[in-house]
């Protein structure tokens, strides 16, 4: 028995009774890792004993005591704090983190859900990246075809639940890192309303863009998820203060009805043929099954990548401002001055990214420059949520793909102008802090999945998930499992 082929349901009924233990579960997904992670490298740490404890632990609980995920074995992005457990972002300059102090309160709450955390799971360098190529300690791989990127920044999240290692990971999404590497792994990933589930405990890469979310086999799964992480919390200013739905109970009840958008600018220049056939086939399913869809045009979501990248470096660049090997980070060694000891230190700890990143956040901030650059940059931002703010008021949904491409090679992009080419059709949704989805919506010649992204108006995950359960339970591509190893 493996992972692959169950849902957390199912899972969940095999436990009550009785067919499999916390423990045996717990050991299924570490067999797992065993088998293919020297291939996939979704992981920077395995906490084979931490989850073995959990599991004899959650094994003594009686039935009655058992909450929603119990035993139910998952992955932490290594973004995401972790009490007693190394927590790095990707970055040297964090390898000193070994044992932090608290946990995020996505932790704790999936803790108190008794779910069993394996891991934590790789990422471009502070989630500053669309490929996990930028992590400072490994490449994750895709598990579909080795030779190709699973996406990011979270492509450890996607990979370890895309090659069956886990039921579930979480990301964080600042431009599309939880719904591309969803895409480009053939699996669920949820960038939540921003606000709706607290930053507390996420290393920052840019604070007004930073979202946590979950990522999943199924659109079921990951509803269930975001029941239990997604909540007010007064640790986090902007957390929202909102009630938070079942989720999994309104999946069925169907999309008839429901108005579409669909923007042209979505499906136009830079997007494949292949990528834009399947969406196009999956909005004939979606009408089937009873909604309508009309073709719009989003003229400033053109801009919104420019805008995006000089708000999140700005930001990144102020909140990487406290790594300097003295309040957090590591040490350089042998440095002569305390001058020479921050240059030292933040040389050597941050790689190439998230120098470049925070060089151009610095600059866009700079007198003479916060004008030309980072307040006008605000104003397109503005101006893409108005649009949002009109075409929600005629529509429910708007839907496109979740990437231009399907997933590139390992080592194919090497031109930074490019690889942040590959976030445009995700990052509108971040400026403007709405709901979104990706799900498998097919794939290319070569076997590679495609992603087809939904987007909902704010707080109403439901329609969301509504949409893409529908869809999902239509078509079959979400049960086709990657051939570790090949195509």
């Amino acid at each position: 028995m493996s992972l692959y082929g169950y849902t957390i349901k199912e899972l969940e009924n095999k436990l009550k009774k009785k067919e499999i233990s916390a423990a045996e579960l717990t050991e299924m997904s570490l067999d797992r890792i065993k088998e293919c992670e020297e291939d996939v490298q979704a992981f920077i740490t395995v906490d084979e004993e931490g989850a073995r404890t959990q599991a004899a632990k959650l094994d003594e609980l009686d039935e009655s005591e058992r909450q929603p995920l119990f035993a139910i074995p998952q992955a932490m992005k290594d973004n995401i704090v972790t009490k007693g457990i190394r927590t790095t972002a990707g970055s040297q300059i964090l390898t000193n983190f070994n044992d932090p102090l608290y946990d995020a309160t996505v932790v704790e709450k999936l803790q108190d859900a008794q779910s069993v955390m394996i891991g934590k799971a790789n990422l471009d360098e502070f989630g500053m990246g669309s490929s996990t190529e930028k992590s400072s300690f490994h490449i994750t791989r895709n598990p579909w075809n080795y030779d190709y990127v699973p996406g990011g920044s979270s492509g450890g999240s996607a990979a370890a639940v895309a090659s069956g290692q886990v039921m579930f990971s979480l990301g964080s999404d600042t431009g599309g890192s939880i719904r591309q590497p969803a895409a480009f792994c053939g699996v669920v990933g949820m960038k939540p309303t921003y606000g709706l589930v607290s930053r507390y405990g996420l290393i920052s890469l840019a604070s007004s863009l930073d979202h946590v979310g979950p990522i999943t086999q199924t659109v079921e799964d990951n509803a269930r998820v975001l029941e239990v992480i997604a909540g007010n919390d007064s640790r986090d200013s902007t957390s929202a203060n909102t009630q938070v739905p079942l989720y999994s109970e309104g999946l069925k009840e169907g999309i008839k009805g429901l108005k579409i958008a669909v923007p042209e600018e979505y499906l136009g220049e830079g997007v494949s043929e292949e990528v834009r056939e399947s969406v196009l086939n999956a909005l004939q399913m979606l009408e089937l099954l009873g909604a309508t869809w009309e073709k719009i045009s989003v003229p400033h979501s053109t801009y919104a990548a420019s805008a995006y990248y000089i708000i999140s470096a700005a930001e990144s660049s102020t909140s990487l401002a406290r790594y300097d090997g003295v309040r957090f980070g590591a040490r350089a060694k042998d440095a002569k001055t305390v001058e020479d000891m921050f240059k030292q230190s933040r040389s050597q700890g941050f790689g190439d990214e998230a120098k470049l990143r925070m060089m151009l956040g610095t600059f866009a901030l700079s007198a003479g420059n916060v004008d030309t650059y980072f307040k006008k940059a605000q104003k397109v931002r503005t101006r893409i949520i108005e649009e949002f703010e009109t075409i929600f008021s005629q529509y429910d949904l708007v839907i496109g793909p979740t990437t231009p491409r399907h997933a590139y090679k390992i080592g194919e992009i090497v031109d930074p102008v490019t690889s942040y080419a590959n976030d445009i059709l995700t990052i509108p949704s971040n400026l403007a802090g709405l709901p979104s989805i990706s799900v498998p919506c097919g794939f290319t010649d070569e076997g590679l999945p495609l992603g087809l992204q939904i987007i909902g108006k704010h707080f109403d995950e439901q329609t969301v998930y509504q949409a893409a359960y529908a869809y999902e339970q239509a078509t079959n591509h979400h049960k086709k499992r990657p051939v570790m190893g090949g195509q």
